[in-house]
């Protein structure tokens, strides 16, 4: 019964509907008060969150708006003054101006915030915040927001580089055990050992996959869970197999994932596989992220 359930689940899924009985457990846990961030994580962990839920229940997952929800006026009141002291600065600096991309902004808004940011500062090198930022910026409307999001997503960032070791390891014992073809070929190319795997995860495969597949995997890094990123990576490879046996070093490696980009019904099938083969492996049970504790208004 409980595969008949998954098999539907994801059926109405990759149809774009939503089952009744989620949504309305959804809204029943954001009249909360004050919220209960377990609920709400473990809610992100088990199912796919409605796009109409998904701006409230990111930004406070992600610390942005606080537990009771009487005060989100005046925390966000607070948050956007913030925002437009750290904008103005820059525009007075001449460091951004109407011109500058919108991620970029946002990105040097971090850096100045985070007293990083010094004279002839390169604002266009690669860097997770602002690929996390492109992301958000095509889901999302309110900039004061999205930046309060990349600024959350990107301390979840973090904690996977800080966990890379662990789940480098995991990338190659999965695979060896998903798929031992595969292994066996990236490793006789000596491919594996270089797979950009901290920019792929750090990023959460913004500019990999994408924004309308990739949302639904944000959805379980924002329940807590890491390990998810790794089945991500198997799954591609998996369905580009033929494509991946043909590529001999890490340059036709990159080439041929970079096109899945522009195949939406790829990269969906992907994400449907990915999480299929996430909960098989319990992943939801390790390599949790522990919240932090945020000092909210």
């Amino acid at each position: 019964m409980a595969d008949e359930r998954n098999f539907r689940s994801t059926y109405y899924e990759k149809v774009g509907c939503r089952s009744v009985e989620e949504r309305k457990s959804l809204e029943i846990l954001l009249k909360d008060k004050p919220l209960n961030v377990l609920k709400l994580k473990q809610f992100c962990i088990r199912f796919t969150v409605p796009n109409i839920h998904r701006s409230v229940l990111w930004n406070f997952l992600l610390g942005v708006t606080p537990a009771y929800t009487d005060s989100c006026k005046y925390v966000m009141t607070q948050r956007e003054a913030v925002y437009d002291d750290l904008l103005r600065a820059l525009q007075v600096m001449r460091i951004v101006d109407d011109k500058t991309p919108k991620p970029r902004v946002l990105y040097a808004m971090w850096l100045l915030e985070t007293k990083q940011l010094c004279l002839g500062y390169d604002l266009n090198q690669e860097c997770h915040f602002s690929n996390i930022t492109e992301v958000l910026l095509q889901s999302f409307d309110n900039d004061i927001e999205i930046y309060w999001m990349a600024k959350g997503f990107h301390e979840y960032s973090q904690e996977i580089i800080e966990e890379m070791g662990k789940l480098s390891d995991l990338t190659g014992t999965i695979l060896e055990k998903e798929d031992n073809g595969l292994y066996i070929h990236l490793k006789s190319c000596d491919i594996l050992p270089v797979l950009p795997l901290e920019k792929w995860y750090g990023s959460f495969f913004a500019g990999v996959l994408p924004e309308l597949a990739i949302i639904r995997i944000w959805d379980k890094i924002c329940g807590g869970s890491i390990k998810i990123v790794i089945f991500v990576l198997i799954e591609i490879l998996r369905t580009l197999r033929r494509r991946v046996l043909r590529c001999v070093d890490l340059k036709s490696l990159l080439e041929c994932i970079e096109t899945i980009k522009d195949e939406q019904e790829t990269a969906d099938l992907i994400v449907n596989k990915a999480i299929e083969l996430w909960q098989q492996n319990k992943g939801h049970n390790e390599f949790i992220l522990q919240s932090k504790a945020k000092a909210l208004i």
